[in-house]
């Protein structure tokens, strides 16, 4: 008995030493997964693109205490729909900057997002400067991006 205590708390330890490893390889440890729940929402089927102004821009908080994520509301002739950019920390590393009333493009996936229309941003364009956000098939480019700027 005296020799299975000792025992079972040395696997105990080891074990829960594994789980951040476990964690960062299957993607859910932070936001530059692959893989994520949100991501897998973008539709390469449902790629549009409207053009409209600023009407609103929101930091939202992020679950799991992952960096928030910067969305804009553009009003266009039809609608007025949210756009969601990506990670607050990328966009504002970025040269272009969005102001409310700025005329945008935004090419995007079109999706459900809480029960109403959103798009899942790609590429923003205003005036003659290119944001580009995801990759054709939904890939976020910030996906390791600060491993690279080390």
């Amino acid at each position: 008995m005296k020799k299975i205590v000792p025992t079972i708390a040395t696997i105990s330890i080891l074990s829960l030493l594994s789980v951040p490893v476990v964690l960062a390889q299957s993607g859910t440890g932070g936001c530059t997964s692959r893989a994520t729940s949100y991501q897998r929402m973008y539709d390469s089927k449902t790629v549009e693109t409207i053009t409209g102004e600023v009407i609103a821009i929101d930091n939202v908080s992020s679950p799991r205490g992952m960096s928030g994520g910067l969305h804009l509301k553009v009003k266009t002739a039809t609608e007025a729909i949210p756009v969601h950019l990506g990670p607050a920390w990328y966009i504002n590393q970025q040269n272009i900057q969005i102001k409310l009333q700025d005329n945008i493009e935004v090419k995007g996936s079109r999706i459900t997002f809480a029960g109403q229309p959103t798009i899942i941003a790609a590429q923003i364009k205003k005036d003659n400067q290119i944001l580009n956000l995801r990759s054709d098939d939904g890939i976020p480019v910030w996906a390791g991006w600060r491993r690279h700027q080390r």
